[in-house]
């Protein structure tokens, strides 16, 4: 088939290990996947051309054409404030259709798939005008911070979850939208929130697809499935980008319970943003600076090898469409233990993984505790975790696999 590609995001590697690399990887890599079976014509953004280029000199892919695209520089303010690159990223879709509808005069496209922005909510101009078959996601968006929590955030966080709830339900009912959303022969979505969201009009034609992977090489990298042996200490690490929605502060919290027990563990925490002088102030709160360790952004192999070398992998957020590092810590056979909500509350069960359903702040942090105090005293359970989280990771989050999965909804969707 002859299909075009909108992915805004695309990106081999995101320079950024922690910002908003995740929907790059998720556009370069479903490119990757329908490539072995399509010739593709992909719309992004002209600022991941550098990386684009620099990976296609590594990995040709020989039924791919890129186009850049990109708003002119008076409109650059917008990806610079929290909601602003909404705006900007639906002006572009806007610039795209208009991009599309010549080219598909050139080479009759059959099929038009929008993989990134990566939600469930954003108007697609070129899937709601573009007179072809049309597919769209993986995405999410309907996942919330849960309202008994909103007492961890200050009151102008407070104010920024209420608008991005607004805005969702304005960009909801965008009349393109709507027609992009009842055209659409298949929409893909990442969790049951967003499924659970969907209108029961649509649900018929809506499929439960990831919007994050590991590659071979990943798998190759992460096969080490050690414990830690620094200083016979137990180790537990989280990693993220530091905001108030991932939830850090939680952990913390959960990890000094835990710690006034387990005297010889750790925990670190590997990410960059504002929440971390909070976080710090919270460690010396609570006083346990000698045991809790921070440690900045790094690149994404050094992370994956910081994997192996853990216990087990805490991650807290309490709002997250996917979740990279949940799938990254199963790939290298370490037990997660996470909120039952959103992408982690996709991805793990408890036959590789604990996860807590948010009930309130106290709840969580005690339960917390308690689970990774189980998998400390259960060595046996932690290695059976462990290593049903990497067999899950190899059979069902491998991209490899993924591309066959959504090679399979093609053939259902398109009739090939």
């Amino acid at each position: 088939m002859r299909i075009l590609i909108s992915a805004y995001a695309c990106v081999q590697d995101p320079d950024i290990r922690f910002g908003n690399g995740g929907e790059g990887v998720l556009g370069w890599n479903i490119i990757r996947q329908l490539s072995r079976s399509h010739q593709l014509w992909v719309f992004t953004h002209s600022q991941n051309r550098k990386s684009i280029e620099e990976a296609l000199s590594r990995e040709s892919l020989y039924n791919a054409q890129f186009y850049y695209i990109e708003l002119p520089r008076y409109l650059g303010f917008l990806g610079k404030f929290s909601g602003g690159v909404q705006f900007y990223a639906y002006l572009w879709q806007i610039k795209a259709y208009f991009i599309a509808k010549k080219l598909h005069n050139q080479f009759h496209f059959d099929a038009f798939h929008h993989v990134t922005y990566a939600n469930d909510w954003m108007a697609s101009f070129i899937g709601a005008l573009l007179p072809v078959s049309y597919i769209r996601g993986p995405g999410g968006g309907a996942h919330a911070v849960p309202k008994d929590f909103l007492s961890e955030f200050s009151f102008v966080e407070c104010i920024g979850q209420c608008l991005r709830a607004i805005g969702q339900w304005l960009f909801r009912h965008d009349p393109f939208f709507i027609l992009s959303q009842q055209r659409a022969k298949a929409i893909l979505v990442c969790n049951r929130e967003s499924l659970e969201l969907m209108p029961k009009k649509w649900q018929n034609k809506t499929y439960l697809f990831p919007v994050n992977g590991v590659s071979a090489e990943d798998l190759n990298l992460l096969k080490s499935k050690k414990e830690s042996t620094l200083g016979n200490k137990f180790r537990i690490l989280s990693a993220g980008k530091l905001l108030s929605i991932k939830g850090f502060n939680l952990a913390i919290k959960s990890f000094k319970i835990f710690s006034n027990k387990i005297a010889k563990s750790e925990l670190k925490v590997i990410g960059d943003g504002p929440e971390l002088p909070n976080l710090k102030n919270l460690v010396r709160q609570l006083g346990i600076e000698g045991r809790v360790q921070f440690e900045k952004w790094m690149p994404r192999n050094e992370f994956l090898k910081e994997l192996t070398f853990c216990d087990i992998f805490l991650f807290p957020s309490l709002r997250d469409g996917g979740g990279a590092v949940v799938i990254e810590a199963m790939a290298a056979g370490k037990p997660v233990v996470c909120l039952d909500i959103s992408g982690p509350g996709f991805h793990i069960t408890n036959e590789w993984g604990i996860k807590i359903p948010p009930s309130s702040p106290e709840q969580v942090i005690n339960e917390m505790a308690k689970a990774l105090e189980k998998l400390y005293s259960d060595k046996d359970l932690r290695t059976y975790l462990g290593r049903t989280a990497r067999e899950r990771a190899e059979k069902f989050y491998h991209w490899d696999r993924l591309g066959e999965n959504l090679l399979k909804i093609y053939q259902e969707v398109f009739k090939i």
